[in-house]
């Protein structure tokens, strides 16, 4: 497949952060952490609903925070562990913006920068 004249993302993520690679010159150029983005989770609270529903709010404000980042998106390759990119998956499945972008994913342990711009090169290669 050539990528070099796509607009190309990968995302790592968990429940509580997320990298966000891309190239350099949005749809070209070598790959880049272009974002990192945390999900500083919620206090206390002591009613389940009122518990939940927050938390709900605070994941869909971490993925609208996440894709201030995937300008344009083609092509977004998401990894991470647990269920949070497959979470992530449908949120960008449901928006308007990126109903047409291809969305991939894997699962994947944390790893460093150099490694996940690595294994994100390599999902488009």
């Amino acid at each position: 497949m050539s990528g070099k004249n796509k607009k190309q993302f990968g995302v790592w993520l968990d429940s509580n952060q997320a990298t966000v690679v891309g190239r350099e010159q949005v749809d070209n150029g070598d790959f880049i952490i272009l974002a990192e983005v945390k999900n500083n989770g919620q206090g206390s609270n002591s009613n389940e609903n009122t518990a939940n529903n927050a938390e709900q709010s605070l994941q869909l404000k971490f993925f609208k925070e996440i894709t201030t980042h995937l300008q344009n998106a083609e092509e977004v390759h998401v990894t991470g562990t647990g269920i949070s990119q497959e979470q992530f998956m449908h949120f960008l499945a449901e928006t308007a913006q990126f109903k047409n972008t291809v969305a991939k994913e894997s699962t994947s342990q944390k790893m460093g920068d150099k490694k996940l711009v690595d294994y994100i090169a390599e999902q488009f290669n």
